[in-house]
């Protein structure tokens, strides 16, 4: 079932223990937003907020807007009212969600409806970060961007999920926009917001994809130089477009090869980024220790990039200026420029 069917789970449930068997439940209508059913946060200082479920592309690969159905846009004073609730809590982050976040208000007609939507939470009182995911690269729009640019809350990184950098697959993947569109969203991006991270989901070995095809998505990865990606090869799923008229006819062996190249290239790229970092200054929300040591935290920086740092005193949910000095392709490591206010060593 959908996440537009979550109200109807305990239903679901008792019909599949009485009956003995798992069914698929596909509801077009939508009774309750998932969102306003009772929610338990397992962070104290950050809180997801949805605020559409539902999509109305028609990616050929793609199972959701099968099973979840048309896009459906919540009511912004609802989205608001959540935002404001979750403040009063002690959030100080907010991510808001969509299956396709940025074509916010096409539920009621309103161009630019994500802009201004991005805008009010940005104004909530408390809310001190503001991030989103995932938007479409056709609907990242320049109204969108200045509001990021702007307001120095809302999180200065986008994952635009690219999926190829070829027009032909990208025209077999239905995904409604070109490379040269694509990178002129990033050009824009970047125009307004020099420091903006750019991240993006990637697939290789689609239908009828030749070597030069998979070239040009290596070469739009190296244009764009991702501070990070999700990579993945073609994997058939039942039920879409794709499974019923696009052969899957890249043998396997042949797509993973194209994925460890992509994954080789992304680790290069991953790291030029984290150098290009040391020496610099980032505010980081802590989120919990390090996998290493219980002498280190972890958290990130507004570009989501994962900094690592000795403790100095200070504790989850709390922010800290860490000085960078030294990266890896995943991790940023460095100092707090100061430490917690009272702390000694010997606290420790």
């Amino acid at each position: 079932f959908g996440t537009h069917n979550i109200d109807v789970l305990p239903a679901l449930l008792r019909r599949a223990e009485h009956n003995r068997a798992a069914a698929v439940e596909i509801e077009e209508s939508l009774k309750v937003f998932p969102s306003t059913l009772p929610t338990h946060r397992e962070s104290a200082y950050a809180a997801w907020v949805s605020i559409s479920v539902g999509c109305n592309n028609t990616c050929t690969f793609c199972i959701v807007p099968h099973l979840r159905g048309k896009e459906r846009d919540r009511r912004p004073g609802d989205i608001l009212a959540e935002v404001e609730a979750v403040a009063s809590q002690g959030a100080i982050e907010v991510t808001l969600l969509g299956q396709n976040v940025n074509s916010y208000g096409v539920g009621f007609g309103e161009r630019g409806a994500f802009a201004d939507l991005l805008r009010a939470v940005g104004r909530v009182e408390g809310i001190e970060r503001v991030r989103f995911t995932s938007p479409h690269p056709k609907d990242m729009d320049d109204k969108a961007i200045a509001v990021m640019a702007k307001y120095p809350n809302i999180c200065k990184h986008i994952h635009l999920p690219a999926q190829s950098g070829n027009d032909r697959i990208l025209k077999l993947m239905k995904r409604n926009y070109t490379r040269e569109w694509y990178l002129e969203r990033v050009a824009a991006i970047r125009r307004a917001m020099p420091d903006c991270a750019i991240t993006s989901d990637i697939f290789c070995g689609f239908h009828d994809e030749s070597e030069e095809d998979f070239q040009d998505t290596l070469s739009l990865m190296r244009e764009v130089v991702y501070d990070n990606a999700f990579l993945f090869k073609y994997s058939e799923r039942p039920g879409t477009y794709a499974a019923k008229y696009l052969i899957d006819n890249i043998p396997e062996d042949e797509k993973i090869r194209r994925l460890n190249e992509m994954i080789e290239l992304q680790t290069q790229l991953s790291l030029e980024s984290n150098l290009r970092d040391v020496g610099k200054t980032f505010e980081v929300l802590i989120e919990g220790f390090s996998k290493r040591s219980r002498e280190q935290l972890f958290g990130r920086s507004q570009q989501n990039k994962v900094v690592v740092f000795d403790k100095q005193g200070y504790r989850v949910g709390q922010y800290v200026d860490v000085r960078i000095e030294s990266a890896t392709a995943a991790t940023l490591i460095g100092k707090p420029v100061r430490p917690a206010e009272g702390y000694t060593p010997e606290a420790e």
